[in-house]
């Protein structure tokens, strides 16, 4: 499929472009408070948006030697994909879903690096939207930290890549809560420290919705997973 448009991820400082798309997406989900469109919106974004450094830094990771990661201490810099803002392109249906992201340039560095420039971009961009919407910036912040987590799973080697989440998170700072992962049977999955809000706007509660009962929650996991 290909995007309609593409937007520079600079726009998401822009609270006038912001306050435009998550009013359109009212259109998508129906009309709600601004606070649970807002929190819906950076869902849907923070997944494709954090996606290329993350798969970058699980790629490096499976190509290095835990040596030369750059894990905390360690000093040998690899090549990422830079999450800047000023770095990041955003593509885009005509109805304002998010197709999917790309980097357009490299970031030479460790994770210390990575962990400093997501900061900056995502720090941003949550701003961005709690002053737009009311939405709190930790609950948004959470759904960024269930966002890596799931973008690592969906890597080719996601036992590895669940070794990156709580360093990843961790130099990014933001107050961001630790990345937490079960197990259903052999299938690992993130255990939500979000909620996205669908269900206020009529949808069913995710599978690992953390609204629901941990019983409730962990039956779900397991007829979807296996």
């Amino acid at each position: 499929m290909k995007p309609d448009w593409t937007a520079p991820a600079t726009l998401l400082a822009d609270a006038e472009w912001v306050r435009a798309r998550i009013g359109g997406a009212a259109k998508l989900y129906g009309c709600a408070a601004p606070e649970v469109l807002g929190t819906i919106w950076w869902y849907s974004l923070s997944s494709v948006l954090v996606a290329p450094a993350v798969e970058s830094l699980a790629a490096a990771a499976a190509r290095a030697p835990a040596a030369s990661f750059g894990l905390p201490g360690r000093s040998a810099p690899l090549v990422l994909a830079d999450p800047s803002l000023d770095a990041m392109e955003i593509d885009l249906l005509a109805d304002g879903r998010f197709l999917g992201a790309r980097s357009t340039r490299p970031l030479a560095g460790g994770l210390s690096e990575l962990g400093a420039a997501f900061g900056e971009a995502l720090g941003t961009a949550i701003a961005t939207i709690a002053d737009v919407t009311g939405a709190r910036a930790r609950a948004l912040g959470a759904i960024t930290t269930d966002s890596i987590g799931n973008r690592l799973l969906w890597t080719s080697d996601p036992e590895r890549a669940m070794t990156l989440a709580e360093p990843l998170v961790a130099a990014i700072g933001l107050d961001l809560p630790k990345p937490r992962f079960v197990r259903v049977g052999r299938t690992p999955a993130v255990r939500r420290a979000s909620c996205c809000l669908i269900y206020e706007v009529g949808n069913p509660k995710c599978v690992s919705c953390p609204r629901q009962t941990p019983a409730e929650r962990d039956a779900r996991l397991r007829a979807a997973l296996g």
